[in-house]
């Protein structure tokens, strides 16, 4: 990844990098793997952000019959 600074605009830069590893999901990536994470926890994250994208799919399925 790779941000390019403008005449001496470092806080546009780190701006712009942020928002990069954040769309990517670099950030959340690091922050998940600062500690380890027991099987048994990682079971359980994953079946709650499974059940999350279920949701937010039934959501958006569901407003496409409305209109």
């Amino acid at each position: 990844m790779e941000v390019t600074v403008y005449q001496n605009q470092v806080e546009r830069a780190l701006k712009v990098l942020k928002r990069q590893l954040t769309k990517d999901g670099l950030l959340k990536e690091l922050k998940r793997r600062r500690f380890y994470e027991k099987p048994s926890l990682k079971k359980l994250r994953k079946q709650k952000e499974a059940k999350k994208k279920r949701k937010a799919a039934m959501r958006r399925s569901n407003s496409i019959f409305r209109m």
